[in-house]
């Protein structure tokens, strides 16, 4: 799938700059002057990422050192990039989400935290989240564990705890927060099961499970268990039914 991916990316890329011009540069220096997703997509986030003190040289070279050590990372990443091509409306070509959207962003810069977490290199891990949320405005803490096939869809306020497992093919929206309740330690967050759709506004809280193809409204407070294939809205969330379509998160 990724050298599909790869191979679609630059037709795109050709057409674009054909189209618009002034645009010829940003696309060859973030697309056509790489070899593959995993040099091009070191090169977009670490330009993205880099601040007066960190330049995008030694960033990109902690991507590439993590897509060279973990290559399901990139694997990872093309999943996430079609799941964004599937779901979202607003998009009908893969070029714009490596481009231009902060969910997908967000999400690979987490991998990399991850990694380096999973590492040892914890003070590095926090800085690259820090990064994440000034730069991208999502906040994941770097234990995080997420499957593929992942969306942020606007993304912007996106919270999410330590002790946090999301699954594959998890779409969530924007100013979701998957926390704690604050009076828990050691293992304190939710569990997100395969399939699950989290609408804007959402706040799953707690050391709970929401079960696979399972569906929370917009600005809902959700503070139990969710069995799959069940809808919850309200404050406390309560549940009003079923998803009216399989596979939530994918159908959006």
């Amino acid at each position: 799938m990724t050298n599909e991916l790869w191979q679609q990316l630059r037709q795109e890329a050709q057409r674009v700059i054909e189209q618009e011009p002034l645009l010829a540069s940003y696309v060859y220096s973030c697309v056509l002057n790489h070899d593959s997703l995993a040099s091009a997509l070191s090169f977009i986030l670490a330009n993205k990422l880099s601040d007066e003190v960190m330049p995008a040289v030694t960033l990109r070279e902690l991507f590439e050192h993590a897509f060279a050590t973990s290559p399901e990372i990139i694997d990872h990443a093309a999943q996430d990039l079609h799941a964004v091509y599937e779901r979202d409306a607003a998009i009908t070509s893969y070029l714009p989400v490596i481009l231009y959207l902060k969910g997908f962003h967000s999400i690979q810069v987490h991998r990399l935290a991850h990694f380096l977490w999973g590492y040892n290199r914890k003070n590095l891990a926090l800085f690259i989240q820090s990064r994440n949320s000034e730069v991208f405005q999502v906040d994941i803490h770097p234990a995080c564990v997420m499957g593929r096939g992942i969306m942020f869809d606007h993304a912007t306020g996106i919270v999410i705890g330590e002790t946090t497992v999301i699954e594959d093919n998890v779409s969530i929206l924007q100013q979701v927060t998957l926390g704690g309740t604050g009076n828990e330690q050691g293992d304190r967050h939710p569990k997100i099961k395969s399939g699950v759709l989290i609408a804007a506004g959402a706040k799953v809280l707690g050391n709970i499970t929401i079960g696979e193809d399972a569906k929370i409204g917009a600005g809902s407070v959700v503070l139990r268990d969710v069995e799959p294939r069940t809808t919850v809205v309200g404050v406390p969330a309560r549940v009003v039914g079923q998803p009216c379509l399989e596979a939530p998160s994918q159908t959006m």
